[in-house]
């Protein structure tokens, strides 16, 4: 027992065993032979009992071939009518495989997105993403058409984007119907669409975008040499691939921003960054992402210049106000309170003689059951999320300040973080964070920890540098004409008298084309 024991407690302080990377599939290199006969085998051989798999051998002028697919994933009135009749139908003078081979090569169009392959690997991955494969007897290798079928959700308004100007149209699931929202907006041969796969497992199709001329060649190499050290069995999201762009995984702010709005995602590229579109998710990625535009939106710049600098404004007193207020309150409240007015120190002091908890632990309590009521509505069904939020602000809150357990400032306190904290959603998760932090280091050490905190925020921001460009730029380093649309938006005129690129912003260390120098 007691070497029992013993080899525990080294098996707890034991280093752990080095990285191994994912194993690809096996037999996804092996080259498909000539022999029909042999590459079905070898196909039921590696999809074993899947009953998704469908195979039809069909006779081409004398020729055998097989048809490959999986069931739900090809559009049967398209295959039937653009594929199986024409080549059921096919007569030629001198059949053989190299004929039938020509005449699906070079003398028909049986679908718009035709390509040729020549492993199994290549073959799995193109049939389940909704392809049909065509095998021909005495041929090395295969065609496939792209007849994809399967159902998916259309094009709609995005739910955390919503603009009162503007398109009403979003990224869905789908890949290529959301390559084509760029296309059609960007009617031009420098938009450039990069295909790639991640995950050895899901082999997730993914699709660099960026604009050729406006991109540095330095960023779009960086970008790729990111990407090709990811080592994933399964992609399923976005969010898989972005702490491998990110230069800062374990900073409370990212440098890698998120859309799921086509026009913003061309905006960001026409300024020289580099989108990410992944199949399976309405979100894409874009790298570089400053700071400064999570504050902004596409209304802005719908908007007369005037209104949308106060907006602007309002998201910025907004994001103060939702970090800051509770730790400042219960700083002030539990070491400063001269610097409240008599009316408002009065109050605080009456509600919170009734209270038992301090004012400290008070706050981290509110908030706590905050969180848990947000997450409870946001998880629910929409149904019964709506009832979860209205038990959680009237029946809880008023119950808890008639019993005395918290004060009425401190309903108000969170009633206005939370409400502040919506303002700017893309900064939620660090908001939270920051929040709950605030709120202890205020009531251990007062308003005096709170400004040092903040400083330490500040200096964790300015050391975000994604892909070489300061995330807080033009701010810090400062840099006057691209403050231009920062804490103000200038109107048209004066933004399109030059396009402003991300490599030329002050403290940018990447260089290349569509730079100033370069042009």
């Amino acid at each position: 027992m007691g070497m029992g024991v013993i080899r525990y407690l080294k098996g707890l302080f034991a280093p752990p065993p080095a990285y191994a990377p994912p194993r690809p599939d096996e037999g996804a290199d092996k080259k498909l032979g000539s022999a029909l006969l042999d590459n079905l085998i070898g196909v039921r051989a590696m999809f074993t009992d899947s009953g998704d798999l469908i195979i039809h051998e069909v006779q081409v002028c004398g020729v055998p071939c097989a048809v490959l697919m999986c069931e739900g994933m090809v559009n049967t009135q398209t295959f039937s009518e653009m594929f199986a009749e024409p080549l059921t139908r096919l007569r030629l003078e001198k059949p053989g495989p190299d004929s039938v081979l020509d005449w699906v090569r070079h003398q028909s169009l049986l679908a718009p997105d035709q390509k040729e392959i020549h492993t199994f690997g290549e073959l799995f991955r193109f049939m389940m993403s909704g392809f049909v494969v065509l095998l021909i007897d005495g041929i090395a290798g295969g065609s496939v058409f792209g007849i994809q079928g399967f159902s998916g959700r259309s094009v709609g308004e995005p739910a955390g984007e919503t603009n009162v100007r503007g398109s009403r149209e979003g990224f869905s699931e789908m890949l290529r119907p959301n390559m084509s929202l760029l296309r059609r907006r960007f009617k031009s041969p420098d938009l450039i669409f990069e295909m790639t796969v991640f995950g050895d497992k899901s082999r997730t199709d993914c699709t660099l975008v960026y604009l050729r001329g406006a991109v540095s060649d330095e960023l779009l190499r960086e970008v790729k040499y990111r990407l090709s050290k990811v080592k994933i069995d399964v992609v399923l999201e976005s969010g898989y691939l972005q702490p491998f762009l990110d230069s800062k995984p374990l900073s409370l702010f990212s440098g890698v921003g998120v859309t799921e709005r086509p026009d913003t995602l061309c905006a960001k590229v026409a300024e020289g960054r580099v989108g990410l579109l992944v199949d399976g998710t309405p979100y894409a990625l874009i790298v570089p992402y400053l700071f400064a535009e999570n504050f902004q939106s596409l209304d802005d710049y719908s908007h007369r210049p005037y209104f949308a600098t106060f907006i602007r404004w309002l998201k910025y007193a907004a994001f103060a106000l939702s970090i800051l207020l509770p730790g400042l309150y219960v700083a002030v409240g539990s070491f400063h309170p001269e610097l409240l007015p008599a009316t408002i120190l009065t109050s605080l002091v009456v509600s919170e003689e009734t209270t038992p908890f301090p004012l400290m632990f008070e706050a981290l309590a509110v908030f706590f059951i905050y969180e848990i009521v947000r997450e409870a509505g946001l998880r629910m069904p929409q149904a019964v999320g709506h009832a979860v939020s209205i038990v959680g602000a009237l029946v809880i809150g008023d119950a808890a300040v008639s019993a005395g357990i918290i004060g009425a400032p401190m309903v108000i306190v969170v009633a206005v973080t939370a409400i502040s904290s919506f303002v700017v959603p893309s900064l939620y998760e660090p908001v939270t964070v920051l929040r709950f932090a605030f709120i202890l280091i205020g009531g251990l050490s007062g308003v005096f920890g709170v400004v040092l905190a903040l400083c330490a925020v500040i200096v964790n921001l300015c050391a975000v540098n994604p892909l070489g460009v300061p995330a807080t730029s033009p701010a810090t380093p400062f840099s006057l004409y691209p403050m231009r649309d920062v804490l103000f938006r200038w109107g048209w005129r004066t933004l399109a008298k030059e396009d402003l690129r991300v490599q030329d912003l002050a403290g940018s260390d990447i260089r290349g084309e569509g730079t100033a120098d370069d042009r």
